[in-house]
């Protein structure tokens, strides 16, 4: 596990985990949305595909992301290792609610120095409603990716619940 790509839906603990593992395993961690998005007004970051191909040159890295679809197959095509936080809506949503409202009201500052808003809670591709609408859609996109040959090296582990995560990474 030197190339590791931990994916999931949104709200799943990406971040959470691939910061975690970049500590245990001493890897660098690059958190996917904050290459995507290079500043205010969510701006999308126009040299994200050479950004992304520069660190996974690398031979030790992980990355909190499926990847978005202009570097998708280069992260699946250099990592190792695949982590798949596979929880059901559940457990996503109260996470995801319980961050976008902490977000919300502390006006945090996230990726390219943007911040979740309340008036953003009526859009289709805030946090909340994406991790509802994209649940299965992203849980198939995985499961296909992995059954897929071009794929084939890659090792995975997927994880049904948080406790399986939390113990499997103890383990290390």
């Amino acid at each position: 596990m030197e190339r590791i790509l931990v994916v999931g839906v949104t709200g799943a603990g990406k971040s959470t985990l691939a910061h975690a593992l970049s500590g245990r395993l001493g890897l660098p961690y690059h958190e996917m949305d904050a290459l995507y998005f290079s500043g205010p007004g969510w701006a999308v970051n126009d040299e994200l595909t050479e950004d992304v191909s520069r660190l996974t040159d690398g031979s030790r890295w992980i990355v909190d992301s499926v990847g978005y679809p202009e570097v998708r197959d280069l992260l699946w095509g250099r990592a190792d290792t695949v982590v798949w936080l596979d929880y059901p809506r559940r457990v996503i949503m109260p996470r995801v609610l319980r961050r976008s409202v902490r977000r919300t009201v502390t006006r945090e500052v996230i990726f390219g120095g943007n911040r979740e808003t309340w008036a953003g809670w009526l859009s289709r591709e805030h946090p909340v409603w994406w991790a509802w609408s994209q649940h299965g859609i992203r849980r198939h996109e995985i499961g296909r990716r992995i059954r897929d040959p071009r794929f084939a090296h890659l090792h995975t582990l997927r994880f049904g619940h948080p406790d399986d995560t939390a113990a499997w990474l103890t383990s290390l």
